[in-house]
């Protein structure tokens, strides 16, 4: 067989389902419910970006940032339903690394998975270091002192080392370890904490709603929307979670499509009334003169006149970022030890502790991996390619609906994409036309970062892939 057939050999999708929730010295335990799994893919989803990403596309469309935020929300609609037909068709841990083995071949998959470990454990870092800003916040207001910049900040930003950042995510590695039941219903707990405080907000800040705030409603016209949403789609990036729990779930067939759908219809109606309690509550011309990251809380006083309507907010924020770090770490884990499965990457991510019926070592590797990065090195625009990372895989998952639609028509599917072809085609095109509205230094990390992972390809996951060891 020549190299380029060996690159492009695909998986078949019957013996990867059969692998599922197989790993070495134990399985996986089938425990999360639809809700859980929907919880995650939110918890995963509704985080910083929603507390700090107003204040900022606010500027760009006015009051219009609701419409930008719906856009938005159509924009990751497109990807969410092919997600959910593969996630239907193949219920496995790997999320759109093993969608794209069975679709596109070994090499696509890996650059896939490659992309995934950036968005995942890059991302968690970059979020983990903003958890002792958020945290100083709520302690600065609550008991007026902060945590010094020595263990909040970054080396290069004013501190020696994040203590805070590590601590967060040996947190949820705590968590993590005692198996993904308990995490579900931790992350749970979390998120109804952060839903409650954000529908907090509206109802504090609805009370302050006047509506010539609203006028002019598009003061940037359609291109301030555009713009505005091309930012705010960030804010939507996470409702893929669920599919990364596709070994773990108790009906994957059924519950994961509806998973990924109701988690991002659920954080859209959440945005859409943020955004416009928000924009209803101060004029919008405030928000660029204020330039607070704090904004929700910032609004939330105003809105008041006192201090203890920020001060909650500021504890959701805290809250955020805790369900973030947890469900994004278990969705690296996941990857990684669908990744192994496969021969890709060292046999030790696949093994399982039959008691916990948990992967160990890998969760343990992958905190220790995040903990550096959080704690130690200023992530820069590494942390930034984390976003182009994420859309490269999405369009990676609509094509692949194209491809196993037309390849194998006969696979039973618990769940098909509504208008195919043009979802999916449109699906792609999106992700490609946000990915185009990046930034130039955005694009260099990227190429750097896939340059690191296709040396890694060839010189150990080229060489140890299963499916390539069985032609020779």
């Amino acid at each position: 067989m020549t190299l380029a057939r060996r690159l492009l050999r695909t998986k078949p999708t019957e013996r990867i389902v059969a692998e599922g929730g197989h790993g070495e010295g134990g399985d996986l335990k089938r425990t999360m419910s639809l809700w859980q799994l929907t919880l995650f893919s939110v918890g995963a989803t509704l985080g910083t970006g929603i507390f700090v990403i107003l204040g900022q596309a606010v500027p760009k469309a006015g009051p219009a940032v609701v419409l930008a935020f719906v856009l938005a929300a159509i924009t990751a609609l497109f990807s969410a339903l092919s997600y959910a037909e593969l996630a239907g068709t193949i219920p496995v841990s790997g999320s759109s690394y093993s969608y794209a083995y069975a679709t596109l071949g070994e090499l696509v998959a890996w650059v896939c998975g490659w992309c995934l470990m950036l968005e995942y454990a890059v991302s968690v870092a970059a979020v983990a270091v903003g958890w002792g800003e958020y945290l100083n916040s709520f302690l600065r207001s609550l008991f007026g002192f902060t945590l010094p910049d020595a263990i909040t900040r970054s080396p290069g930003h004013g501190g020696v080392v994040n203590v805070t950042a590590i601590v967060i995510v040996l947190l949820a590695t705590w968590l993590l370890l005692h198996g993904a039941s308990e995490s579900a219903k931790a992350n749970a707990f979390f998120v109804l904490i952060k839903i409650a405080v954000l529908l907090f907000f509206c109802v504090v800040t609805f009370t302050a709603f006047e509506s010539g705030n609203l006028v002019p409603f598009a003061p940037m016209g359609v291109a301030g929307i555009t713009a505005a949403a091309s930012q705010v789609f960030f804010s939507y990036i996470g409702f893929d979670a669920a599919s990364t729990a596709g070994e773990e779930a108790k009906n994957p067939k059924r519950d994961l499509p509806l998973a990924i759908i109701l988690s991002l219809v659920i954080v859209t109606v959440v945005y859409v009334l943020v955004a416009l309690a928000a924009v209803g509550a101060m004029p919008w011309t405030e928000f660029d003169r204020n330039n607070t990251e704090a904004s929700l809380s910032y609004i939330a006083d105003l809105a008041v006149g006192a201090t203890w309507p920020g001060l909650i907010v500021s504890f959701g924020a805290v809250i955020a970022i805790a369900s973030v770090v947890l469900t994004v770490i278990y969705g690296q884990t996941r990857i990684l030890f669908a990744m192994s499965r496969d021969g890709l990457i060292p046999r030790v991510f696949q093994k399982v502790n039959p008691r916990r019926q948990v992967p160990i070592a890998n969760t343990l590797i992958v905190a220790a991996f995040i903990c550096v990065l959080a704690g130690l090195v200023p992530l820069g625009h590494l942390a930034e390619a984390t976003s182009i990372g994420t859309l490269f895989a999405f369009a990676i998952v609509n094509v692949g609906v194209l491809v196993l639609r037309y390849r194998s028509p006969e696979l039973p599917r618990s769940f098909r994409t509504p208008l195919f072809p043009a979802t999916p085609v449109l699906g792609a095109i999106m992700c490609v036309v946000v990915m185009a509205g990046l930034a130039g230094v955005t694009w260099v990390a990227f190429g750097l970062w896939m340059l690191v992972g296709l040396a890694c390809y060839f010189l150990y996951g080229y060489r140890h892939s299963r499916l390539n060891a069985e032609v020779r």
